[in-house]
Order: C-alpha cells, then sequence, then structure tokens
C-alpha cells in the first residue's frame, strides 16, 4: 500500500462528503423561508437513504461481478461482502485499500441524491420523496455508475468510448434529468409565474457554494484515484472553469437586469463547476476558462428564458444548473480533450480534426438521457401509484411545508414574532 495515495483518497473522499451538507445550506438558502427545513432534509435525509441502499446492493450493482456486462454489476457484494478481506489481507500491489473506493463512491452517490430536491422543492411530500430515492438509488444510480465507470465492457464508457472524468453524466445529468421529469409530474408551485420567489438568506447561499467549491477539489481531484500529474490537472481546472462562469453570469445578469447578485455570482460559480467535472483531467487550463465562459450564458437562458417559456418549474434550477451544464461539459469534452490525456485512442475534435470523441460524448449524453428518463418515470408512477399523492396538500403548500411535514421551523418565533 502507498500511504500518501491512501491519504490522499481519504481526504478526497471528505471532501465529496461535506459537498452534501454544502449543497443544503446552498438550496436552503435559496429556497422560501417556510421550506428551508424541508428543502435542508431533502439534501441531507438522502444520506441516510443512500448509505443504506449503497451499501446492501448499490456498491454491488455498480461494481460487482465480473464486468462482463455492459449495463450491470453483480449480486456477489452484498453488504460490502469481500471487502472486509482486503483490510485484513491487503495486497500490496494496491497502491490503497479497495475498501476507500466503497466510501469515495458512496460520497458520489449522496451529492447525486442530493442535488434532486432542489427542482422540487417547497411542494413534495416527504413521504413520497424519501420512497422516490430509495428506489432510485438502487435500480438508477449504481446501473448508470457501472456503464460509464466500471471499464473496458461498460456500455457508455467502453463500448459507446465516452469519456467522463468525475460525473458529468453519472451525476450531474442523471441528477438534473430526474429533478425535471419529478418536477414535471409534481405540477407548479402555488402562485407559479404570478410572483417573484425570492431567495430568503442569500449568505447561507454564498456560504454553500463556497464549501461546494472546496469540496469539489476532492470531487474532480479525487477521480484521478492519484496523487499525481492528472490530480494536479483536474485540480487547477476546478480553480478556473468556475471564476470563469461567474464572471460570465456577472457579465450577462448585469445587462440583462441592469444589477450584479450575489445568487447570480454563485449561481455561475456552481454551474463552472458542473461543466468542468466530466473534463477535468482532459482538458488544457485555457480550455477550462473557454467552457466556464460559455457555460454560464446557456445556463442563464435555460434558467430565464427556456424554462418559462416550456412551462415547467425546476424550484432551484436543478436542471438549469446540472443538467444544462452536465451535457455542455460531455459535449465540450469531445471538442478540448487533450489526446494525451484521452482514456481512449481519440482525442477532442479541435486537436484531431476527428468526429469520434465528440460522437461518443454525444452519444453517451442520449443514452444517459434515455436511460435515466425511462427509469425515473416508472419510479414516479409505481411511487404515485403507492403512497397516492406525491404532493403536499394546497393548505400546507401555502402556510409552509416545514410545519406540517415536519413539525418544525427554521426559524421560531420569539415573543410573538416571526
Amino acid at each position: 500500500m502507498d500511504t500518501g495515495t491512501t491519504a490522499f483518497m481519504l481526504l478526497s473522499t471528505a471532501l465529496v462528503f461535506l459537498m452534501t451538507p454544502a449543497l443544503a445550506f446552498f438550496y436552503g438558502g435559496l429556497s422560501r423561508r417556510k421550506n428551508v427545513v424541508n428543502t435542508m432534509y431533502m439534501s441531507l435525509g438522502v444520506t441516510g437513504i443512500v448509505g443504506v441502499t449503497w451499501t446492501f446492493i448499490g456498491w454491488s450493482l455498480a461494481y460487482g461481478g465480473n464486468s462482463h456486462n455492459p449495463v450491470i454489476g453483480g449480486v456477489n457484494q452484498l453488504f460490502g461482502h469481500g471487502l472486509l478481506d482486503t483490510v485484513l489481507s491487503p495486497d500490496e500491489t494496491a497502491a490503497y485499500p479497495p475498501l476507500l473506493d466503497f466510501g469515495f463512491q458512496l460520497a458520489f452517490a449522496f451529492i447525486t441524491a442530493s442535488i434532486i430536491g432542489g427542482a422540487l422543492a417547497g411542494r413534495m411530500r416527504f413521504t413520497a420523496f424519501a420512497l422516490f430515492i430509495f428506489i432510485w438509488s438502487i435500480v438508477v444510480y449504481p446501473l448508470l455508475a457501472h456503464m460509464v465507470w466500471s471499464g473496458d465492457n461498460s456500455l457508455i464508457g467502453g463500448k459507446i468510448g465516452a469519456l467522463d472524468f468525475a460525473g458529468g453524466d453519472v451525476v450531474h445529468i442523471s441528477s438534473g434529468l430526474t429533478g425535471l421529469i419529478v418536477a414535471i409530474f409534481l405540477g407548479k408551485r402555488r402562485g407559479y409565474g404570478s410572483f417573484t420567489y425570492r431567495s430568503h438568506n442569500v449568505p447561507a447561499v454564498a456560504l454553500g457554494a463556497g464549501l461546494l467549491w472546496f469540496g469539489w477539489f476532492g470531487f474532480n481531484g479525487g477521480s484521478a484515484f492519484a496523487p499525481d500529474e492528472v490530480a494536479v490537472l483536474a485540480l487547477v481546472n476546478t480553480m478556473v472553469a468556475p471564476t470563469a462562469a461567474m464572471l460570465s453570469w456577472i457579465c450577462v445578469e448585469w445587462i440583462r437586469t441592469g444589477s450584479p447578485t450575489l445568487v447570480g455570482a454563485c449561481s455561475g460559480i456552481i454551474a463552472g463547476l458542473v461543466v468542468i467535472t466530466p473534463a477535468a483531467g482532459f482538458v488544457d487550463m485555457w480550455a477550462a476558462l473557454v467552457m466556464g465562459f460559455l457555460v454560464s450564458p446557456m445556463c442563464y437562458w435555460a434558467i430565464s428564458y427556456l424554462k418559462p417559456r416550456l412551462g415547467y418549474d425546476d424550484a432551484l434550477d436543478a436542471f438549469g444548473l446540472h443538467g444544462i451544464g452536465g451535457i455542455l461539459g460531455g459535449i465540450f469534452t469531445g471538442i478540448f480533450c487533450v489526446p494525451e490525456l484521452s482514456w481512449t485512442q481519440y482525442g477532442g475534435l479541435l486537436y484531431t480534426g476527428d468526429f469520434h470523441l465528440l460522437w461518443a460524448q454525444v452519444l453517451g449524453i442520449i443514452v444517459t438521457v434515455l436511460f435515466v428518463g425511462v427509469l425515473t418515470c416508472c419510479i414516479v408512477l409505481f411511487v404515485r401509484f403507492i403512497v397516492n399523492d406525491l404532493r403536499v396538500s394546497a393548505r400546507e403548500e401555502a402556510e409552509g411545508v416545514d410545519v406540517y411535514q415536519h413539525h418544525e421551523a427554521a426559524y421560531p418565533a420569539y415573543d410573538g414574532l416571526d
């Protein structure tokens, strides 16, 4: 075992885990005051569900079996069967204990499920949400992780040849699209379109965005699985892309509304982090800047124009940031990937003039969208059948989901004031 690599992966795992409570602050600040507890609960509460499903079967479905099946792993590692043996009788050729992979990937599963709740804030029954996440974390996430990251025989990463360094398909497109689909099934929030929903706590938004950025260094850097040159490149690109995205978001917002906002700047940071995720270890720093500058106008357009135009209610813009940003990141990887850094024999269009990698990236995104979309619709219909109604009552929505669903408030009244 290499103690340096082990320490690196331990730190990366802790940083990725930090992203889940960070997202809770980010979403909690964006939500309405009467729904803060529920919104944060949908981010933090998933850890209890996903931790159990991942340990029981998710890890095995994603990385168990013999890796010959392109879509699904196996059931030979239920409850992490065999992983303890790697601690008791370590493989001297391994750089770090394989059990650490289990924890690192569990942190990824946490943050992926947490993102989904951002689209549903303020109107979904927590019972329905919990049941949905329970099923989704078994049926969708592990299989998609297998299809992208399980090796040469995997459908998306192997047979199609699409590159996803740290989760553009697996994390961001899957969670953003899932949130959008469930939001459509739920319907619009009460009064949506007739009045403006304002972020109730901007400092919490900034705190969440800052902690997310910090945790993202483990998210992208740790995906190199070694403290080497690729990890350094991924970390630096994780610093560079969000700065460009934040700046371009500020410019677009300033031009369109006449004033820059801190919430807008934080949204730009998230867009930049999302777009660089699939490309972090594949592109040069100048390309990371270009990707950052380009992603914010597209995400801003999706949020400010596409969403009202199509009429869907993605409450905290999970799809607008993660779904759109993840799709763009995958496409940009096919354009800007340095050939020498590619996991396949193909480099980016800009370097090689060959469309092969770009087409593989697009095809991988299409497969991801179809796979996640079909299964998510089936799960939503099943959950609706089981619980009868996905949505809280009109009274609960009007007076606040926190009090009715959780019997607590983020800001209790003192002396009759609230």
